[in-house]
């Protein structure tokens, strides 16, 4: 089994993430954030990764560190879980829609970090969340993960819409980026023999 736990410990943040790259898409969160548990679900559920993420955060300031950190350290915990990357598929890509919105997200288990990220959002927050504060998300997992992620919202005038084909195509992005092709088995998807 392709599992994790890591721990954050800073002065703003406390975290906990545990991954099971095979699992049933099982997610359990408590962070602080619901928002962002909600989002957290999409990846579990659409990637099929069991997912279990705790954190004790400095959100009496505001949601910042708290959403940057659980990306750090989800990166973190999937890079170690991912191992060596002999046999894996390594690129990912899903186009995902719900009602107006349509988005399309793209990863490279590349070993570079690099994040485009591209979501005009019509609203600066869903409820009490910072739309902003996913870009912090995205970054702190893309240098930690050590992934090139490129992510589109197409289209969409509903922000809650706009971030939730996000985060579900990110999800089935990772699932198929981390599936092991059968054809692979030993190998390393890289003509440079590392990753």
């Amino acid at each position: 089994m392709r599992t994790a736990s890591v721990t954050r410990d800073t002065l703003e943040t406390k975290i906990k993430v545990s991954v099971n790259l095979d699992g049933k898409g099982t997610g359990k969160f408590d962070t602080g954030v619901p928002f962002l548990e909600h989002m957290m679900d999409q990846i579990a559920r659409h990637g099929m990764i069991d997912l279990d993420i705790t954190c004790d955060g400095d959100t009496h300031i505001d949601d910042h560190h708290t959403v940057e950190d659980i990306g750090i350290t989800l990166g973190k915990a999937i890079t170690e879980a991912v191992g060596d990357k002999k046999g894996m598929t390594r690129y990912g890509h899903s186009y995902v829609p719900l009602d107006e919105a349509l988005s399309r997200v793209v990863i490279d288990f590349s070993g570079r970090p690099g994040l485009t990220l591209n979501v005009p959002f019509t609203q600066k927050r869903i409820g009490n969340f910072d739309t902003e504060l996913f870009y912090e998300f995205f970054q702190g997992f893309v240098n930690h993960a050590l992934v090139t992620l490129h992510i589109d919202c197409i289209r969409g005038f509903n922000a809650h819409h706009q971030i939730e084909t996000v985060f579900k195509a990110f999800g089935r992005a990772l699932r198929m980026a981390l599936t092991p092709d059968p054809r692979m088995e030993g190998a390393m998807p890289s003509t440079k023999g590392v990753l």
